[in-house]
C-alpha cells in the first residue's frame, strides 16, 4: 500500500494535546492538497481525544494555523488551485485551502471512529501502560497492516511493539515541539520494524518537511537523552554553589549560566519550565525503568511536582510559572522552594550581586539570537569560547563545567550505541533544540 493510500484514512491519538494538534495541522494540510489533486478520493483524519471541549479548541487553532500557513504559501497553493478558474483573488484561495483543511478532519471521542486508520500517530500521556492499552484497543479495531507512529519521547519502541502485539508496525516517531515549527523528528526502530513502515517514515517526512535523525531503541533516545542529563548537571550545580549563591541565587545562576555563556535560546531552568516539570519528572522516570545500570532523579523536581509548580503552557501558548515566574512569557523571577513563593529579579539588588559575582561574559560574545542567521556565526563562536577558556572568573568556571559535561553526555550517547555517531547528537541537539552548536565540539580544546 503506497503512502497516498494510506494516507486516506489516518487517526492522531491526543489530537487536542500540545503534540497532538500540531500533528493534526501538519497532516491535515497534506491531506488537504491530496484531496484537490484527487478529487474523486475521500480524505478522513481522525482526531482523537479524551475531551469534547479540547476537541472544540482544536478546531479553532487548526483553523487559525490553516489561514496563516495558505498566506505564507499562497503562491503554492495558487498552483494547486490553477485549474479552480472560480479562485481569482488571494482570499479565495486562502479561504478554500482552509475548508479544504477543516473538510478532513473528523474530531471524535470515540476511539472507535478510527478504526478505519491506515496510519495512527499517537501522541498520548508518556505513560508506557496507557499507551499499551490504548493501542492494543485501537489494534482490535484496525486493520492488520494499520501502521502506528508514537511520539514517545522516552519510552523504547520494542515495548510497546511487544507489549501490543504488533509485529514490527509500529516506529518511534518523536516530533518536537512545536511540531508545526520544528523541522526535527527522531525516528526510532528495532529489529523487528518493518521495512516498509522504516520506508514510508521517510517518505511522510518529505511531505511534512521533517527533517529526519536516527536513534536506536534505547530509553531517552538522543533528545532527551541528552537533555535529562543536562537537567541533573544543571541541579547539581545548583548544591554544589549554595554556600555562594544560595537559594534562587543559585538557580538564577545556573540558568544564566546556560543561557548567556553558552549561548543557547533559553537557560536550563526556563527550558525545563517549557517542557513542564512534572513531564521532565516523568521521562526521568521512564528513562531510569529501562537504564539497569542509571538512575535519573532529583529530588529538587520531585519537591517542585510535590508542590504542584510544574510550568507547561497556557491553552495560547503562554508560558506557566515554574521554576521562574513569567511575565510577558519572560523570566521576572525564580521560586523560591523553601518559602513557597517566588522572589522577583531585582537588577539593582540581588540579581545585581549575582551577575557581579559570576563576572563579565567572554570578549567576541554575541546573544543567540544575533548569531542564529550570522554568516560568521562558526567564527564568532569560535572567537568567544577560545576567550571563555582564558577566563577564571566563577561564571566562566561554571560555564566550562557545564561545556564539558554537556561533551561528555553526547559522547556517553554515542558509545552506548544510543546516537550512531556524533553528527547525529549533535543534529539533535540544533535542530529539536535550536542550538548553535552541538555538545561534542572543539571549542575548548
Amino acid at each position: 500500500m503506497t503512502l497516498d493510500e494510506r494516507l486516506e484514512n489516518v487517526a492522531v491519538l491526543g489530537a487536542a494535546g500540545k503534540m497532538g494538534s500540531g500533528i493534526v495541522l501538519l497532516l491535515a494540510q497534506e491531506m488537504a492538497r491530496l484531496k484537490v489533486l484527487n478529487p474523486d478520493r475521500s480524505y478522513h483524519l481522525y482526531a482523537v481525544d479524551i475531551s469534547e471541549k479540547a476537541l472544540d479548541g482544536l478546531m479553532a487553532y487548526l483553523r487559525a494555523q490553516a489561514v496563516k500557513a495558505a498566506e505564507k504559501g499562497c503562491v503554492m497553493l495558487r498552483e494547486l488551485y490553477k485549474n479552480r478558474t472560480d479562485l481569482v483573488e488571494n482570499y479565495d484561495i486562502i479561504d478554500q485551502f482552509t475548508n479544504d483543511v477543516g473538510s478532513v478532519i473528523r474530531p471524535t471521542t470515540e476511539l472507535s471512529m478510527a478504526g478505519k486508520a491506515r496510519m495512527v500517530f499517537e501522541a498520548i500521556v508518556e505513560d508506557e501502560e496507557v499507551k499499551i492499552r490504548i493501542l492494543k484497543t485501537l489494534d482490535g479495531l484496525c486493520p492488520d497492516d494499520t501502521f502506528y507512529f508514537s511520539n514517545t519521547s522516552s519510552i523504547p519502541i520494542h515495548i510497546l511493539d511487544e507489549g501490543v502485539g504488533l509485529d514490527g508496525c509500529i516506529i518511534g516517531y518523536h516530533f518536537y515541539n512545536p511540531p508545526a515549527v520544528q523541522k526535527l523528528a527522531e525516528l526510532i526502530s528495532t529489529q523487528n520494524t518493518r521495512k516498509e513502515l522504516i520506508d514510508i517514515s521517510h517518505e511522510i517526512a518529505k511531505r511534512l518537511r521533517k527533517k529526519i535523525i536516527p536513534s536506536n531503541d534505547v530509553a531517552g533516545f538522543i533528545g532527551n537523552g541528552h537533555f535529562m542529563r543536562d537537567i541533573l548537571h544543571a541541579v547539581a550545580e545548583v548544591k554544589r554553589i549554595a554556600g555562594t549563591f544560595p537559594g534562587v541565587e543559585g538557580i538564577y545562576a545556573v540558568n544564566k549560566i546556560s543561557q548567556d555563556f553558552l549561548i543557547r535560546p533559553m537557560g536550563i531552568f526556563q527550558l525545563i519550565d517549557y517542557v513542564g516539570v512534572d513531564v521532565c519528572q516523568l521521562i526521568m522516570k521512564v528513562m531510569t525503568a529501562h537504564l539497569p545500570d542509571e538512575t535519573l532523579e532529583s529530588d529538587l523536581i520531585n519537591r517542585m511536582v510535590g508542590k504542584k509548580v510544574i510550568g507547561g503552557q497556557y491553552a495560547d501558548g503562554g508560558q506557566k510559572d515554574g521554576f521562574l515566574k513569567y511575565e510577558k512569557n519572560r523570566p521576572v523571577g525564580v521560586y523560591d522552594i523553601d518559602k513557597g513563593q517566588y522572589v522577583m529579579f531585582d537588577m539593582d539588588g540581588w540579581t545585581k550581586k549575582v551577575d557581579d559575582r559570576l563576572g563579565p561574559l567572554p570578549e567576541g560574545w554575541s546573544a543567540w539570537r544575533k548569531l542564529l542567521m550570522d554568516p560568521k556565526k562558526e567564527e564568532k563562536l569560535r572567537i568567544c569560547f577560545g576567550n571563555l577558556k582564558t577566563m577564571d572568573t566563577p561564571g566562566a568556571e561554571l560555564a566550562k563545567a557545564y561545556f564539558k559535561r554537556s561533551e561528555e553526555i553526547g559522547k556517553g550517547l554515542v558509545k552506548d550505541g544510543v546516537a550512531q555517531n556524533a553528527e547525529d547528537v549533535n543534529g539533535v541537539l540544533t535542530n529539536g533544540f535550536y542550538h548553535l552548536y552541538g555538545p561534542i565540539n572543539d571549542y575548548l580544546a
